[in-house]
């Protein structure tokens, strides 16, 4: 998993990209999302265009960092997810707990309401 970092207005945007399948992974992205939270920036959207797989793993990453920011006052909201893996969400019920949309530019309105 690779991830590439932006800013949008006040909002965090991760650009991540490959599998997220735990291990390396975990680190990259644990530290990525502390050092956030560290920073203040607690409203985060992750852009997952880019993403080809994710197994259980990174789900969980992504479940923890979800976590950590609501702790914190803030959200998480990920954009841009494909069939694939928002099947994957529906399967495991995680759609319940993220909020998807279909595009990015969706994601980041929806912190104005």
């Amino acid at each position: 998993m690779k991830i590439k970092q932006r800013m949008s207005g006040e909002i965090a945007v991760l650009d991540l990209s490959g599998k997220i399948m735990g291990g390396d992974d975990f680190d990259l992205f644990n530290n990525t999302i502390k050092s956030m939270v560290a920073e203040g920036q607690v409203d985060i959207v992750l852009n997952l265009s880019k993403v080809k797989w994710i197994n259980s793993t990174g789900l969980g990453l992504m479940v923890s960092a979800y976590t950590s920011l609501v702790k914190q006052g803030g959200r998480m909201k990920i954009a841009s997810v494909s069939d694939r893996i928002d099947n994957i969400l529906h399967v495991t019920q995680l759609e319940l707990i993220f909020e998807t949309f279909d595009k990015e530019e969706d994601a980041l309105k929806s912190f104005e309401d």
